[in-house]
């Protein structure tokens, strides 16, 4: 099967799939660059990082590469729009927003010529984003890695929002290998949003135990936990995550008030942030979609697309 181009406003991407943002830095320059050396859209993630941490990774992966480089932000973070603004300033290809919706970021994004793309778990929600001014949407199903805003499958959801907007789609969850990218495109699709295949990559930021406990998981060890953003969470179990869900007592040892609106039940930028950092592993929250089980050795980014490539050709 020969991919088409992805059109997302005036970006014309050579391969139309998007690398999803993992946060805690898990995502950035490093795996952002060599997904777009490789012809797709490689995005950084964002929240967490200080508006400085931000500038600086965005200009590390434009000296890394001449492809399509965008930044993706949590809507629940306080720094929401100062991080989105900082990215545009930094004249980013397009910024992406998930976990809630922010009607201002359209307006940020025309005044900078910048394509805002929404992240979406139904066709209401797309049409209202279509009408706002978004130039794509990326439709995620429960099958997707992180917070959840539906427990409903992508390919449920995704023909409906195909049929409910004129804007590109891109479909997100659970997609993992050739076969997944031309289901998506055959049911109307115009790219999807890959993450769990690139977290274990060699250029993901994540620790080694991190990465290593990707390629040993299967589906069976994919669990959901109650993020203190006020959504599911979807990762793998681990000792932190069983803590979590037996409501046993985390305590916070120093809240900077990183979200907008959080229960307090554990600090989830520590959680999330432990899974790159060395000797704290026993503490960390391990974001993954389903299909996790599809991460069977380390692989460099140039090695996943060339195994994609492969899958596609065997279509």
């Amino acid at each position: 099967m020969r991919l088409p181009e992805l059109n997302i406003g005036q970006l014309k991407v050579p391969i139309p799939i998007i690398q999803g943002a993992m946060a805690v830095r898990v995502s950035t320059a490093r795996l952002a660059a060599a997904v777009a050396n490789e012809g797709g859209i490689g995005v950084i993630a964002g929240t967490g990082m200080s508006l400085q941490e931000l500038r600086d990774e965005i200009r590390r992966a434009r000296s890394l590469t001449e492809g399509v480089i965008g930044v993706n932000v949590l809507f629940a973070v306080t720094e929401f729009a100062d991080l989105v603004k900082t990215a545009l300033n930094e004249k980013i290809d397009l910024v992406i927003s998930g976990a809630g919706f922010s009607r201002d970021m359209f307006g940020w994004g025309r005044e900078a010529d910048t394509p805002i793309v929404p992240i979406v778990s139904s066709a209401k929600l797309a049409a209202m984003a279509e009408r706002l001014g978004a130039a794509a949407v990326v439709v995620e199903g429960k099958e997707a890695g992180g917070h959840l805003g539906t427990d409903r499958p992508l390919h449920d959801i995704l023909p409906e929002v195909v049929t409910e907007v004129d804007i590109p789609v891109i479909a997100a969850g659970g997609i993992v290998n050739g076969r997944d990218i031309k289901a998506a495109l055959d049911a109307g699709a115009a790219g999807v949003q890959m993450a769990t295949i690139f977290a274990a990559s060699v250029e993901s930021n994540a620790s080694p135990d991190f990465k290593e406990l990707y390629v040993r998981s299967g589906r069976e060890d994919v669990v959901q936990i109650d993020s203190p953003v006020g959504l599911k969470g979807q990762g793998l179990r681990n000792s932190f995550a069983e803590r979590i869900a037996s409501d046993a007592h985390i305590s916070i040892e120093k809240c900077v008030r990183c979200l907008k609106r959080c229960s307090h039940s554990f600090c989830i930028m520590d959680a999330l942030n432990n899974a790159t950092q060395g000797g704290k592993f026993e503490q960390a929250l391990v974001f993954s979609g389903e299909r996790v089980d599809a991460v069977k050795e380390i692989l460099t980014v140039k090695q996943i697309f060339a195994n994609l490539r492969a899958e596609l050709e065997q279509c």
